[in-house]
């Protein structure tokens, strides 16, 4: 069976790069580059891993997360949060919103495979 992670995010260079590592490790991954209809891609793809942008254009990432949060049918999902701005504010918001883990770019390869194998491996174990 084929895992799956659901990528949201609008910038072709990082779509291909994490694309193409993922694919490498044989995942299936699904791409969708809009915010303001994000919700309704993870609940249709059901992803084994989302990696979620902060800055998308029509919503927030942090909106974003916060509705999958707060619906049943997504609250255990494991998120792996992307931003351009490492600040503090912003982890501590993911955080609040429960973000399983929050990246900053640029990333490498090593970390960004490495952290999607363990919030799927994490995830898996839960009963």
């Amino acid at each position: 069976m084929s895992k799956t992670v659901l990528l949201v995010e609008d910038e072709p260079n990082i779509i291909e790069a994490i694309s193409f590592l993922l694919e490498r490790d044989g995942w299936t991954v699904r791409i969708h580059s809009q915010g303001d209809n994000a919700v309704e891609a993870v609940l249709r793809v059901a992803p084994d891993v989302l990696v979620l942008d902060v800055m998308l254009p029509g919503r927030s990432g942090f909106d974003i997360l916060r509705d999958l949060r707060s619906n049943a049918a997504t609250k255990g999902l494991p998120i792996l949060m992307l931003t351009a701005r490492g600040q503090t504010k912003d982890r501590e918001l993911a955080e609040s919103y429960g973000v399983s883990h929050f990246m900053t770019k640029p990333f490498s390869n090593d970390e960004m495979l490495g952290k999607v194998r363990d919030l799927y491996t994490a995830s898996a174990d839960k009963p």
